[in-house]
């Protein structure tokens, strides 16, 4: 993966935010549908290629491939209540954090969220937008397989950010 050329320069750096992102998402008690809505609206907010075609993908399976398309496009229409809600704010969350309002906030406490599940899913918002700006900082495009493996219509609707390498890498000779 190309994401791995990045961080094999600090492989305990990755290792140590993937288990706050895994913390915070079983502390927010997020199912894997709801983490491909989060991952998915943050990623495509930020215009992270690699993490919008990885989670995109995802989500259309955990879905359909219409949904995360409209995901992908900041359209919510297609989903229920409750994600809706949970993309707005992921959409808040990584694309303009300052602009949170107490009415956000209140919007999730009525669709059930306790502070300490509001806590932990800002948390994985964030922490999943902080590993896409290292990867979209330091130039890591999205991989050839990764966009071969995802649907047509998820790849079509990623039209933003890095362009995917164009071509699988050659293994170093011996």
């Amino acid at each position: 993966m190309n994401l791995t050329q990045v961080w094999a320069h600090h492989p305990e750096l990755k290792t140590g935010l993937f288990a706050l992102v895994e913390q915070a998402a079983e502390a927010a008690g997020l199912t894997y549908r709801q983490r491909g809505v989060l991952v998915s609206a943050c990623a495509s907010a930020a215009g992270d290629s690699y993490c919008s075609l990885a989670w995109g993908s995802r989500l259309a399976a955990a879905t359909t491939p219409e949904v995360a398309v409209a995901v992908l496009h900041g359209d919510d229409s297609a989903l229920d209540p409750e994600d809706r809600l949970l993309a707005r704010w992921a959409r808040r969350v990584s694309a303009d954090p300052n602009a949170a309002v107490s009415e956000d906030i209140d919007a999730l406490r009525s669709a059930g969220w306790d502070d300490g599940r509001i806590v932990a899913l800002t948390a994985f918002v964030a922490l999943r937008s902080a590993f896409s700006a290292v990867n979209d900082a330091l130039g890591v495009p999205p991989d050839h397989e990764l966009v071969e493996l995802a649907p047509a219509q998820v790849r079509a609707a990623v039209a933003y950010g890095r362009p995917p390498a164009a071509t699988p890498p050659v293994p170093p000779t011996v």
